[in-house]
């Protein structure tokens, strides 16, 4: 991977997979924006755009620290507008922001409702909007969304209808974006990890460390959003990806070593069959 020279916009990026992803970029010479609401630890999740700025500049790659509330369009605005000061354009746009609640129609709040479609559709929508003129004068200008191939059974549908109907209307987005700004040479993709992948907030507000022990390492998903983010955007767009499929199409087989428990038996993700 090379992407010297190349601005990454990342939302999310506080902690967990948007973490991982800053680090990858990074890693291969990009400069990246980290994008997120914290900016005070929470000791139950870790992580704020301080302290991933401050890991990533270690290596000597700059960064920019870049608070920021989705729901928010003035802040979003005013987040583009820092990013473009501190490195001139926007190549890259990750929109890995979203609120997550597993819960059936009688037992979601309306203000839990409100809150995850704020942040997963129109935060990600409101995002691309503004990053869109800067992507258009890339020369090889990507979008990727962290959401899921569009799982219509009733096994999916059924049981967490207010969450489900966000992250789908965000992966409609990806395909959406793929065919309207195909013009202008913008890639849009959505990756979505086979597994369940050991973040905090995983094991400390979602499933616990029985199913982080189960999980993959976040940096499964970083390795395919690399690839992804390296292909020329003409050609690589309009797909809804599986992070298996696309580490098998960049050659590598041998996931073992994103086991977060060795040897585990891994927890299938929820939208993949």
């Amino acid at each position: 991977m090379d992407l010297k020279g190349k601005t990454a916009f990342i939302t999310g990026a506080s902690r967990g997979i948007g973490e991982a992803i800053a680090h990858k970029l990074a890693a291969a010479g990009a400069n990246v924006a980290v994008v997120a609401k914290s900016v005070v630890e929470d000791p139950r999740l870790g992580g704020t755009v301080h302290s991933v700025v401050e890991a990533i500049e270690k290596n000597g790659v700059r960064a920019l620290a870049v608070p920021c509330d989705i729901r928010d369009e003035e802040q979003i605005i005013l987040a583009v507008q820092q990013t473009i000061s501190a490195f001139g354009g926007i190549d890259i746009l990750v929109n890995n922001a979203s609120a997550i609640m597993l819960a059936g129609t009688e037992q979601m709040e309306t203000k839990r409702f409100d809150l995850i479609h704020d942040i997963n559709v129109r935060g990600t929508f409101l995002v691309t909007k503004h990053c869109l003129p800067y992507l258009k004068k890339s020369s090889n200008p990507h979008i990727l969304t962290l959401s899921p191939p569009l799982n219509l059974s009733p096994k999916w549908m059924a049981p967490f209808i207010g969450y489900t109907m966000s992250k789908f209307n965000m992966s409609m987005m990806t395909l959406a974006w793929a065919a309207e700004f195909k013009r202008m040479g913008i890639a849009a993709n959505s990756l979505w990890p086979v597994t369940t992948i050991a973040t905090a907030a995983v094991k400390n507000l979602l499933g616990g460390a029985e199913m982080a022990d189960k999980s993959r390492k976040p940096e499964i998903v970083a390795d395919a959003a690399g690839w992804i983010l390296t292909q020329p955007s003409a050609t690589c767009t309009g797909n809804l990806f599986l992070d298996e499929a696309v580490l098998a199409m960049a050659g590598i087989s041998d996931l073992d070593a994103y086991s977060a428990t060795p040897g585990a038996i891994l927890q299938k993700d929820i939208y993949v069959d």
